[in-house]
């Protein structure tokens, strides 16, 4: 059984969804960010980022010790290897699953997590730094919006991880400012990866552990005021 560090949020999302889809058994590891367990020695040596998601895979493939992966599109990249799904195996496909993939982890995450952040979260409302990425986050949409017109329905062709790192971080769209209807061919999509069981049920997982919609100050210190003091050595 897999061992999965995580809280529901867009990145621990991914990893659920790939899970879900493989019908692969996993152990959940609540990891709760708000109130800095992401620093604990024995989470750090698992994930020397700090950050989940993160796993852990008792029996690799191959055999030998333990594999602890951290980075949410790494562990996407482990979990298709391991399985041999949801990836291509022609190498135009592939290689057109793993741009996406990227696109997603140096693209439309970061940005749309800053948008996320200086619209709902910042204790000051910077006008500058909320149009600064509200409205890269809309042409990224954009970008996800062409590239679905030219594909048909899923985002590299087949349905793949690309699809399962992309989705969660849509799923918040309202937050980020933007509106589905602007968007007809991301739309689509969206309903589309909505609509499959797998996704639902992880989208559902560790539902509970969020006590309320908001963020209080102290989790704001946790998350937001991080330099490198902050990171514990195991």
């Amino acid at each position: 059984m897999l061992d999965l560090y995580y809280w529901p949020t867009p990145n621990g999302w991914k990893i659920t969804i790939m899970l879900e889809e493989c019908g692969l058994a996993y152990k959940l590891h609540p990891v709760n960010i708000g109130r800095g367990e992401q620093f604990t020695p024995d989470f750090l040596r698992i994930s020397p980022n700090n950050r989940m998601p993160a796993l852990v895979d008792p029996e690799p493939p191959g055999g030998g010790e333990p594999l602890a992966v951290f980075e949410s599109g790494a562990i996407l990249l482990y979990l298709a290897e391991k399985t041999g799904r949801f990836m291509p195996k022609d190498i135009k496909g592939r290689y057109a699953a793993t741009q996406w993939l990227m696109w997603q982890m140096g693209g439309l995450g970061p940005m749309a997590g800053q948008t996320h952040h200086f619209r709902n979260y910042a204790n000051e409302k910077i006008p500058y730094a909320i149009d600064r990425y509200v409205n890269e986050t809309n042409r990224l949409y954009g970008v996800l919006d062409t590239q679905l017109g030219k594909t048909g329905k899923f985002v590299a062709g087949d349905y793949s991880i690309a699809d399962m790192a992309i989705f969660p971080w849509v799923v918040p769209y309202q937050n980020q400012g933007q509106k589905l209807e602007d968007f007809p061919n991301l739309k689509r999509w969206f309903e589309t990866m909505k609509a499959r069981p797998a996704v639902a049920k992880a989208l559902a997982v560790g539902k509970d552990l969020r006590s309320s919609p908001g963020m209080d100050e102290e989790a704001k210190k946790i998350l937001f005021g991080q330099t490198a003091a902050s990171v514990k050595r195991a």
